[in-house]
């Protein structure tokens, strides 16, 4: 009998027809939309006369371009105005519920579907952003797709899929002191390369991702898109089902109980077969940081910039550390910075800004860094209102904004200076990525919180 992984159950109760020698057609549980991929599909449907197959399974916000002040008052960049009125006008023409600005569900798209319980295990996820793996966290097949496909899951709840293939990740052991999931995942995409997971998806197991909270296995899944997987996913647990229990769209009573006994089913099977297989060791993690301009040129904090790349040829290498204006064999503790971002759908839930709070109580950042702090959704801004983490984070210098994805992305007003350093905590340090000519070091929380308050990035272990 062959022994199916977890991948295979879920896709397996999810094709709707196989076409022979081609696609499945998949049936998509939820589908959620923001403003910037979602005009051109909406146009498309609007050609073709057609409407919202399942408007139900349809979760719109807005949050790639949406500022993160006085987000009451009118949106100042033009561009940025109108993809955000016109998903308002969309969603109005579509008869579709929008999470827009003001509204107490607001957020970015990757925070808001688990913390509203939209997001359940063993669901197809997919939206028009290439984060949605994050989904993955609560044992789900998460893929960002493209506009084309946007307006295909409009018009039909489903998609034309090739499945793809299928590797494990395996990590034991404890954590060390001072290091977190994010340091995880971009420890494992530093030995594994930015193509290291190309045609895959990523399932993550062993005794270091079971004990990860909810939270910390979002940023773990949120980040497998960086190795070039389709997706990362880990199968739930008694964690998983206790973050799902009660929450606004989760199962209720019986319908619950219902729920959790198919939950329970949803786990790989011993002696399944994967196409690909990694092992590491969680002792050997440290807090991890970027030096160049992709998420697989990482180093651990204690080491030197390496004098080569393992992946690149050594002429993008090279181009990679001018645009950074770092040194091969150079240490990046002590480099000074002038920019913290906390925040962006892999590091923006309470759970972060909790962490940041906690290490920043009682003290004050450095005069010439510019420190902030976006939380990933209206939800996470009243929890930490209410928890006073507001306070905290004020009194040593650090600036709470309004949700959205701000400064990840530098297509709203949130942009890093040219030529200058940001310690951020989101999932991409592409040239320009934080705005042109900006230079991007990936972290966690806890390092970037660290490097706030230093005015230099510091090993967090030694503080």
């Amino acid at each position: 009998m062959h022994k199916k992984t977890l991948f295979d159950k879920i896709w397996n109760q999810h094709v709707v027809s196989k076409i022979e020698d081609g696609p499945d057609v998949l049936y998509i549980d939820r589908h959620f939309i923001h403003e910037v991929t979602s005009p051109q599909a909406f146009d498309g449907l609007k050609k073709r006369g057609l409407s919202l197959f399942r408007k139900e399974k349809t979760i719109a916000t807005a949050d790639h371009n949406v500022p993160t002040l006085n987000q009451h008052l009118p949106i100042k960049e033009a561009q940025s105005r109108f993809q955000v009125d016109t998903l308002i006008k969309n969603c109005k023409d579509f008869g579709l519920e929008l999470y827009g600005l003001g509204h107490p569900y607001q957020g970015i798209v990757h925070v808001i579907g688990p913390e509203l319980g939209v997001t359940q295990p063993g669901m197809t996820i997919v939206c028009g952003d290439s984060h949605t793996s994050t989904h993955g966290a609560f044992g789900c097949i998460a893929f960002g797709i493209g506009t084309s496909q946007v307006e295909q899951v409009m018009a039909s709840q489903s998609l034309l899929l090739n499945k793809p293939k299928q590797m494990r990740i395996t990590i034991d052991g404890n954590l060390p002191k001072g290091v977190l999931s994010k340091d995880l995942i971009l420890y494992v995409i530093s030995k594994l390369g930015t193509g290291g997971g190309t045609g895959h998806f990523i399932e993550y197991a062993g005794s270091t991702i079971r004990n990860l909270s909810m939270e910390a296995r979002m940023t773990v899944c949120n980040m497998s898109i960086e190795m070039g997987a389709r997706g990362g996913f880990i199968a739930p647990d008694q964690t998983t089902f206790e973050y799902v229990k009660g929450r606004t769209f989760a199962p209720k009573g019986e319908s619950f109980d219902t729920a959790l006994e198919y939950w329970k089913t949803l786990y790989t099977e011993d002696a399944a077969e994967f196409d690909t297989e990694y092992h590491f060791d969680a002792a050997d993690i440290e807090p991890m940081l970027t030096y160049g301009t992709n998420p697989g040129m990482g180093i651990k904090v204690s080491n030197n910039i390496p004098s080569s790349s393992h992946e690149s040829n050594d002429a993008s290498f090279t181009k990679a550390l001018n645009y950074m204006d770092l040194q091969k064999g150079e240490s990046l503790i002590g480099k000074k910075i002038n920019h913290v971002f906390i925040g962006s759908c892999t590091n923006a839930r309470i759970e972060d800004l909790r962490i940041v709070a906690n290490y920043v109580n009682g003290k004050q950042k450095a005069d010439h860094v510019l420190a902030m702090v976006v939380p990933g959704s209206k939800i996470v801004e009243a929890q930490a209102k209410a928890e006073g983490l507001d306070k905290v984070l004020a009194a040593a210098g650090f600036e709470l904004r309004e949700p959205g994805c701000s400064a990840c992305l530098g297509m709203n007003e949130d942009k890093v200076p040219a030529g200058e350093y940001c310690v951020s905590t989101s999932n991409r340090n592409f040239e320009g990525r934080q705005g042109p000519g900006a230079r991007t070091i990936l972290a966690s929380p806890l390092t970037a919180a660290a490097a706030a308050v230093a005015g230099e990035i510091v090993d967090v272990r030694k503080m």
